[in-house]
């Protein structure tokens, strides 16, 4: 139903940038519902993936951090902004990766997205997964990827602390693992 209402509206040249008071498109606030299929249809219509709302949030950004898989499949094509920073200064890998969205992250890191990328945290995409992750398998298989790509092993956060350091503090051994051989020190 909401697709057929969507579909109409673009048929009648409807302006798909249109911004409610949060500045928030219509695409975004798909991506917020995870309403893939409007989603799609807005997308192949023309809507920007780049849209920034008032909060910084832009729909590449939002499905990226809420792991909309499917929707990031869908705006790959369309080349999104990918120096377009997040209200903290991240990429739309870094809240990804934090939050354990595996296939999101790997379809992320195709992108051509900057795996080492600071926010204004001081922290990277793997200093994310050891800080605010929990270590277990998810976080694993995140780390393992962001390492595969590429991820500094000993870029550290704003206070010298290194991944690996973060991670055996935690007790996150088996992420600790990955990160020591990665060359982490």
């Amino acid at each position: 139903m909401a697709t057929f209402a969507v579909d109409r509206l673009i048929a009648a040249k409807a302006d798909l940038e249109q911004r409610d008071g949060q500045r928030q498109t219509p695409l975004l606030l798909a991506v917020a519902g995870n309403h893939v299929a409007v989603a799609k249809a807005l997308l192949a219509a023309g809507a920007s993936p780049n849209a920034q709302a008032a909060n910084q949030d832009t729909p590449w950004l939002l499905a990226g951090a809420s792991g909309r898989t499917e929707i990031i499949a869908a705006m790959l094509p369309l080349k999104p902004d990918l120096t377009i920073r997040n209200r903290y200064g991240g990429n739309a890998l870094i809240p990804a990766c934090e939050r354990a969205h595996v296939e999101t992250a790997k379809l992320l890191l195709t992108s051509g997205i900057d795996v080492n990328h600071v926010n204004n945290l001081g922290w990277t995409c793997l200093l994310e997964i050891v800080i605010l992750g929990d270590g277990g398998p998810r976080h694993q298989q995140v780390a393992k990827l962001v390492l595969d790509a590429g991820a500094d092993p000993n870029l550290a956060d704003k206070d010298g602390v290194s991944p690996l350091q973060h991670a055996r503090k935690r007790g996150q051994s088996e992420v600790a693992k990955l990160i020591a051989a990665a060359g982490g020190r």
